[in-house]
């Protein structure tokens, strides 16, 4: 039986996100708890991934934080749905172009039942609507375990964008549900149908939804 875990924290500031991250990584690789995915929203946030080397950016009340996963900076705020997967790819037969496929899919099958029709832009992962980008992702790997993982652009304020180049690209293609919508969508539905479609992908066989996090992990990271 393959189960995934999910923690659905709610908002969270990103540097006690990531420290979860890092436990619940060496948790998985000993083998202590199943794959997990960590569903949340952070306060305005921008990461660097490991294409910046370095960058100069100050901005008042925008954290910037250098980070483990690949490509280059992006941008976190509330109204986007994150989501950090601690999976371990020894058990599940993917390769990493797998795995983001697979990510990839979830999040397409989750826009179409908003009637929104997405896809992939070849070259550039994450999920496209056209030319205009919806959805982000970028991993880490430490013993073949993986962690970050994706973000949606469900209302999020796309002015934040502005200040990055997100992954290289003109802030200008980045879109929102909102945005293509023209209304406010409701975070509660985008998340449980997210979680049904992640299930039906990834062929997990049990999934255990949680809104708590136990103590031991709400005292390691401080909460």
């Amino acid at each position: 039986m393959r189960i995934l875990r999910v923690l659905d924290i709610g908002l969270i500031e990103y540097e006690k996100a990531h420290n979860l991250q890092l436990l619940l990584v060496e948790e998985r690789i000993s083998g202590k708890i199943p794959d997990t995915l960590l569903i949340l929203e952070h306060p305005h946030v921008i990461t660097l991934g490991r294409r910046m080397k370095e960058v100069k950016l100050e901005v008042e009340g925008v954290p910037v934080y250098h980070v483990e996963r690949g490509g280059e900076a992006t941008y976190h705020g509330p109204g986007q749905l994150v989501g950090y997967f601690i999976v371990d790819l020894n058990l599940v037969n993917k390769s990493i172009r797998d795995f983001v496929w697979s990510i990839e899919e979830a999040l397409i099958r989750t826009l179409k039942e908003f009637n929104i029709e997405a896809g992939r832009m070849e070259g550039y992962p994450g999920v496209w609507v056209g030319n205009m980008k919806i959805a982000s992702i970028g991993l880490a790997l430490k013993w073949w375990v993986t962690y970050h993982g994706f973000a949606l652009n469900v209302n999020t304020n796309l002015e934040y964008f502005k200040l990055i180049n997100p992954c290289g690209l003109d802030p200008s293609v980045m879109t929102s549900m909102e945005k293509i919508l023209g209304r406010k969508i409701d975070m509660e539905s985008v998340k449980k149908i997210l979680v049904e479609k992640i299930l039906e992908v990834f062929s997990y066989t049990q999934i255990d939804f949680n809104r708590v996090l136990d103590s031991e992990l709400r005292e390691a990271i401080r909460l």
